[in-house]
């Protein structure tokens, strides 16, 4: 990245600078002022596999953003601007810090309702909607085998993960396998891991919505009684039945793409949850 920029607002004097793990405890501070669920470690997930930026007054974090890329294929996430400095252009500086590590790659990320005005004007297009569903899982039972995986089965989980997504997260999933759990069926597998206020079960990748079922009620089953999250692409058509496993439907994002597009995934697999709608 080139010599951090300087950013003026009446009174303030706002910095940019690369985003250090010395600055994970000052975002976690402005993720909970907008409400994310995001804990410590999850915030330090996403920055072990990103590069990033922060807005600093003084020595306080005004504003993140991350640019996760996964080969190709840029993923820009946890972009938030602290409410009192929002209106300043502040939220346009910390994109154009991202885009420039993204530079060379196809872009995508989530918007809020908020956001998505100012990520047209840079370009960026709608592609659907992503449901976040959350609650209490009530269990769920599988109608096809499911079984435990081992994190030294990565290497295939990769393979499979890209055909679905056309993203290279071969880190990624190693990382949370290796802490959370592993469920594979004969066509697909899921990851399940603490997230927020509880576990978060993603990506779930699969060459047929049963197979994905099958999956998300594994993962429900064994979190009957505690809180879950999952993030369906709209398009999955999910909603009703992790609905039916006491994961209420609790808002919504629009994933969008600034092209120039990437390769297109290819083979027989389908991404039915995300990982995270930071991590696609």
């Amino acid at each position: 990245m080139s010599d951090s920029p300087t950013f003026t607002a009446p009174g303030q004097n706002l910095v940019i600078r690369p985003f250090t793990t010395a600055h994970l405890p000052g975002a976690l501070l402005l993720s909970q002022q907008v409400g994310w669920p995001h804990r410590l470690e999850d915030w330090a997930l996403n920055l072990a596999l990103s590069q990033g930026v922060v807005a600093l007054d003084g020595a306080r974090v005004a504003g993140t953003t991350l640019c996760t890329r996964f080969g190709d294929v840029a993923l820009l996430n946890m972009i938030i601007v602290d409410g009192a400095m929002r209106g300043r252009g502040l939220g346009r500086m910390l994109m154009a810090a991202a885009m420039e590590l993204a530079a060379g790659c196809e872009m995508r990320l989530i918007a809020t309702p908020e956001g998505q005005p100012l990520y047209e004007k840079l370009g960026f297009h709608p592609t659907g909607q992503i449901l976040q569903h959350q609650g209490i899982s009530q269990g769920g039972a599988p109608a096809l085998p499911v079984r435990e995986g081992r994190a030294q089965d990565v290497t295939e989980l990769a393979r499979m993960d890209l055909a679905a997504t056309g993203l290279e997260r071969s880190d990624m999933i190693a990382r949370i396998a290796g802490t959370g759990t592993v469920l594979r069926a004969d066509h697909g597998f899921a990851l399940l891991r603490a997230f927020g206020r509880g576990h978060v079960l993603g990506p779930v990748v699969a060459c047929d919505t049963a197979t994905a079922r099958a999956l998300i009620d594994a993962g429900a089953r064994r979190m009957a009684g505690r809180f879950l999250r999952i993030d369906l692409p709209e398009g999955a058509g999910l909603s009703d039945h992790v609905t039916r496993l006491g994961l209420a439907h609790a808002g919504s994002g629009t994933a969008m793409i600034r092209p120039p597009c990437g390769p297109a995934a290819g083979g027989d697999f389908t991404t039915f949850a995300l990982a995270s709608q930071a991590l696609g």
